[in-house]
């Protein structure tokens, strides 16, 4: 552990040298979870954050203690979908469902239209390829298309359809950026029923007329939220005005902004609305800074690596360069590194994620953009190496850890020119950054 030291003072419409690490005392963030204002981007080309709060990089992990667990209603025996379907379900290990997938299946199999609310390691994948696997059993000529916000999470997504779908002659395309679209429309002309893919490369492939989305009655919008900040609002409202009226449609999202309720109601047909209560981020992640000068910034982060309970660390940095210089650096240190950014070409990224998925390497090195949509499990750290541009860049950074009831921890490293700044404050309490010293992390 760290040993600090005591420091001294909802309805919606129809449709390593012997440097010693510095952690601040900080404050914690507002109980509920409430969001405040801070790390705008930059207006600079340098990408680079600017922040005033330190204290929002500050939280201890509340544990779960009188959290009631939840009790589902069906078990997965109960489900009526086919029975090979079924056996290759219960063959995989599911058993109880998980609430979003209790509460979507029994509606999606009643050809209902879904508003999930719903964050990412809720098990939402297996809440609709079940379903849906099983409408194409019923009748072979369907046609879904699932949108997913990245080429990792559809790639995710295909391979979780391919493995329930074993045996059953039931084939899925998966069209993605960053992978050769002769192949994809070599693809699209043989038997399929699914097509997975990211906005940009489906409407690409409408463009070129090898897609044909009039042809398909169901459609499913896996992390919305995430497709309308990266920008493909357009690209969702055509998709679907491109659809037959009558189709089903099928909407996953962690937050519920404006924009997404303007899509529901324009869109999705009387849906049902299901809401799966989930913590806050910062309430089951531990939170904390680490105080650095340039000279001794990487002497820091190779002794918090060293450290055994640094078992499983997603390493967050702004540039590609920059991430593969620390990949690198590290490798020659000896740790077991492997790092994900723009200029790896799809084959790099996904046998980089293949290595510290299996534990092969315990440490990956990556971009925000390069780590869009992975879902990682059992990640024991994530440390931001340099600051994120936003607020919610840092939100979905660390929300790689902490997951599944665990506790999480999540550090930031902090230039010491920056802990000059206020730490935040209320009415009733302001306080400067006070910076606690830690015993080195040397072993």
């Amino acid at each position: 552990m760290y040993n600090k030291q005591p420091s001294r003072s909802k309805s919606f419409g129809k449709r390593s040298s012997g440097a010693r690490a510095s952690f601040s005392a900080g404050s914690r963030r507002p109980s509920g979870g409430q969001r405040r204002n801070f790390g705008k981007r930059s207006g600079s080309k340098s990408g680079r954050s600017q922040f005033n709060d330190l204290s929002k990089f500050v939280n201890k992990a509340v544990p779960m203690t009188e959290t009631k667990p939840y009790e589902p209603v069906n078990s997965f025996s109960d489900f009526l979908i086919d029975e090979r379907l079924k056996k290759t379900v219960l063959g995989s290990g599911y058993v109880h469902p998980t609430p979003i997938q209790d509460q979507s299946i029994p509606e999606v199999l009643k050809g209902r239209d879904i508003v999930g609310i719903a964050n990412t390691g809720t098990g939402k994948t297996a809440a609709f390829v079940i379903p849906l696997l099983n409408k194409v059993v019923l009748d072979k000529k369907q046609n879904i298309i699932i949108l997913a916000p990245t080429r990792e999470l559809a790639i995710q997504i295909d391979q979780e359809l391919k493995k329930f779908a074993a045996g059953m002659r039931i084939f899925s395309v998966c069209a993605v950026g960053g992978m050769p679209i002769y192949r994809q429309i070599s693809d699209l002309n043989r038997n399929h029923n699914f097509v997975i893919g990211t906005p940009g490369r489906i409407k690409d492939l409408i463009d070129r007329g090898k897609l044909r989305i009039e042809r398909f009655e169901t459609i499913v919008l896996d992390e919305a939220d995430r497709m309308l900040d990266m920008g493909f609002i357009n690209d969702m409202r055509f998709l679907m005005a491109s659809m037959p009226t009558n189709r089903q449609t099928l909407f996953f999202s962690a937050t519920l902004s404006d924009d997404i309720k303007r899509i529901i109601n324009d869109f999705l047909n009387n849906p049902i609305n299901i809401f799966v209560k989930t913590r806050d981020t910062s309430s089951n992640i531990d939170q904390d800074v680490v105080h650095s000068t340039k000279e001794n910034k990487f002497t820091l982060l190779h002794e918090l690596l060293i450290q055994p309970e640094f078992n499983k660390v997603l390493i967050f940095g702004q540039t590609k360069r920059g991430v593969e210089k620390l990949s690198q650096l590290l490798a020659k240190q000896g740790v077991l590194v492997k790092s994900i950014h723009g200029d790896k070409n799809h084959g790099q990224r996904q046998q980089a994620l293949k290595s510290f998925k299996e534990d092969s390497v315990n440490v990956l090195v990556a971009t925000d953009v390069a780590a869009r949509g992975i879902d990682i499990p059992n990640v024991s750290h994530v440390i931001n190496y340099e600051l994120p541009s936003t607020y919610e860049d840092y939100i979905h950074r660390i929300g790689r850890t902490g997951r599944a009831g665990n506790i999480g921890k999540a550090l930031t490293f902090v230039s010491n020119e920056t802990t000059s700044v206020s730490t935040g404050s209320s009415s009733n309490n302001r306080r400067r950054t006070q910076r606690r010293p830690v015993k080195s992390f040397r072993r």
